[in-house]
């Protein structure tokens, strides 16, 4: 579907503490008047963000999940720190404004950051009025504006520390496969099998950039007067300095077409299945292209995509099955993450991307 980024009420359980919440604000946000109003964006899955309002001024405020089991894997701090720098240097970054290690404030730490208003494409937006040619563009759009970002000067934007590229695919391969085991629940045969081949089939690193390492549709923030013209990229909680050819493989996991198995269809963040959509080997090659790059055996990295989704998906399934979370979404997770993992194998025994 097409929507503006709506609020809803708080889900039972996700709850913050509005007074502390309130008296931080006063304290560390220049004007800032209550009483305050708190809302939830009710999309995403791992690190929550909700609404902040007090009068006409309005926040957003990025916290971690609750029922976490591992407090390194969302990093406020180090995500405050990235678009404190980046939003500097790359327009679309929001800029935060504050953050708290306070944990007698709302119980973890977290960070407050300006509001982008605008569109996210989400969905398979049928029945909207999302012409094929406007689509186009804002694929276009997408690919293009991952281009601007793995160019970026890392060392200029003060991010260079940020990560540690050199054996980066090594430690990718390995660290995924390792989260897999640790968060499973339930026998996989092809995830094992694809992790097994990933760890043979590893190329050497392609270099290094600023990558976002969750690039996709529903992260992206739209202008409504032009569905072409990039807004917003949000969720930076993976951002690192890494080999740019995995992050554009995450793009590409998540990138699912009309011809795809039905189990990767469920799984649609954006309108990738519509008419006027680039298809993976264009979106591919359009930004090779952008980025100067000569032909690139894409198999290993959308092969890849497809694993770290589905481990993502599984340490999510896993919270809700251990009962950390009782958000009902994921109750069905299980089935999401045997699709990517039947699609990967299927990807590995063609032999093509």
């Amino acid at each position: 579907m097409i929507e503006s980024e709506e609020t809803r009420p708080v889900r039972a359980g996700e709850e913050l503490d509005a007074a502390c919440l309130n008296a931080y604000l006063k304290a560390h946000i220049p004007g800032w008047h209550g009483p305050l109003v708190v809302e939830q964006f009710p999309h995403g899955h791992s690190n929550l963000t909700y609404l902040i309002r007090a009068g006409d001024r309005e926040l957003v405020l990025r916290r971690p999940p609750f029922g976490n089991p591992v407090k390194t894997a969302h990093d406020m701090a180090r995500e405050y720190r990235v678009l404190a720098r980046l939003s500097k240097v790359y327009n679309p970054a929001p800029e935060p404004y504050a953050y708290c290690d306070d944990e007698s404030v709302i119980g973890v730490p977290f960070y407050v950051m300006e509001r982008r208003r605008g569109i996210i494409l989400r969905g398979t937006a049928q029945g909207v009025a999302l012409d094929p040619a406007t689509l186009r563009r804002a694929c276009e759009a997408l690919i293009d504006n991952l281009a601007v970002l793995h160019m970026l000067d890392s060392q200029a934007a003060g991010l260079a520390d940020l990560g540690k590229p050199s054996g980066y695919v090594e430690r990718q391969v390995k660290g995924w496969s390792e989260r897999y085991r640790n968060a499973q629940t339930d026998l996989v045969p092809a995830l094992d099998e694809v992790a097994s081949w990933l760890a043979q089939s590893r190329p050497a690193d392609a270099g290094a950039a600023l990558i976002h390492n969750d690039y996709k549709f529903d992260n992206i923030v739209l202008d409504p007067g032009d569905l072409t013209r990039i807004v917003a990229v949000l969720d930076w909680e993976m951002a690192t300095i890494g080999d740019p050819l995995m992050d554009l493989g995450t793009t590409l996991g998540y990138w699912v077409e009309a011809g795809d198995p039905p189990t990767l269809k469920h799984l649609v963040v954006g309108p990738t299945m519509q008419p006027g959509s680039l298809s993976r080997r264009a979106l591919a090659e359009r930004y090779l292209s952008a980025t100067g790059r000569g032909a690139v055996d894409l198999l290993f990295y959308y092969v890849f995509g497809l694993f770290k989704i589905a481990v993502i998906v599984q340490q999510i399934y896993a919270r809700y099955q251990r009962g950390l979370t009782h958000d009902e979404r994921f109750a069905r997770l299980d089935a999401a993450v045997a699709g990517l993992g039947q699609a990967a194998a299927e990807t590995v025994a063609a032999g093509e991307f």
